[in-house]
């Protein structure tokens, strides 16, 4: 074959080559079109209910006839939309709704979870004095190496776990809080035991990923996408109270804000601002 000929053939089988990998490529994409709206279909009908297991992902590319990719693909689509979500080494599961959280609103969890008709537990994970972290210092305004309290615990709805939140305490404002029921509402023990009303709050919210004590506590393998949930908590007067770092399954919650409810608190600020 002539070098002419060479340069005529070389870029012609090139041009097929790409063409037929852009036209795999549009099968695949369509496959896991399809295995979405099956499975869609079979969740929004209740064939597949709230809590039920999916088949194997070997199974699932046995029954729709193709590739373990694919179907990976196709999983991971119906997770981002909360539709089912993975527990670590188990599987693929079929999610329940999701709850509504309102930040403006606050109320304990087994209340709010109540509220929501579901079943709400709470597992200590453990608890003990601490250090203020740097971190700890920026949210909370602290001075370095203030002594806190933490309390790690574990939150499940319906038997799954969904939150892991670790409370970090002015250790100054709660003495011998360590004997105190800290599987309980917090809230509640603050005013029975302590005095402490339930004041305002400043709230940071961010995409994270689970590590470590984190990962396994919501059955997410390591580096899962979660959303984090800060919170630093003050008394009726403005006093710092305590810093809560949530991390949510984010198949679990949305966040929905309803600024009627800072409507009176903003006129009162409004009327202080006047009569100053």
């Amino acid at each position: 074959m002539s070098n002419r000929d060479k340069s005529v053939t070389e870029p012609r089988l090139s041009e097929q080559r790409v063409n037929e990998q852009s036209m795999a490529d549009g099968r695949s994409s369509s496959k896991c079109e399809q295995i979405c709206q099956t499975l869609r279909r079979y969740i929004g009908s209740g064939q597949l209910g709230a809590g039920q297991q999916l088949p194997a992902e070997r199974a699932l590319s046995e029954r729709f006839a193709t590739t373990r990719i694919t179907i990976k693909e196709a999983l991971s689509s119906l997770e981002a939309d909360g539709l089912i979500y993975r527990a670590e080494r188990r599987g693929w599961f079929v999610a329940p709704p999701r709850l509504t959280y309102d930040p403006a609103i606050h109320t304990h969890f087994h209340q709010w979870i109540g509220e929501q008709q579901r079943t709400a537990e709470t597992r200590v994970l453990a608890h003990g004095s601490e250090l203020a972290s740097s971190e700890l210092c920026r949210w909370m305004g602290l001075e370095p190496f203030t002594p806190l309290y933490e309390i790690r615990r574990q939150r499940l709805i319906d038997g799954r776990p969904v939150l892991h939140v670790s409370h970090h305490l002015l250790a100054s404002r709660f003495p011998d809080i360590a004997r105190a029921p800290l599987a309980s509402s917090l809230t509640e023990l603050y005013q029975q035991r302590y005095g402490i009303g339930q004041g305002g709050a400043s709230l940071e919210i961010t995409p994270s990923a689970a590590r470590g004590a984190i990962a396994r506590a919501l059955n997410l393998a390591e580096g899962s996408a979660v959303l984090r949930l800060v919170r630093v908590n003050y008394d009726e007067r403005g006093g710092l109270v305590d810093c809560d770092i949530e991390h949510w399954r984010p198949d679990a919650i949305r966040i929905c804000l309803d600024t009627r409810a800072l409507q009176p608190i903003a006129g009162k600020l409004q009327q202080t601002r006047v009569a100053d």
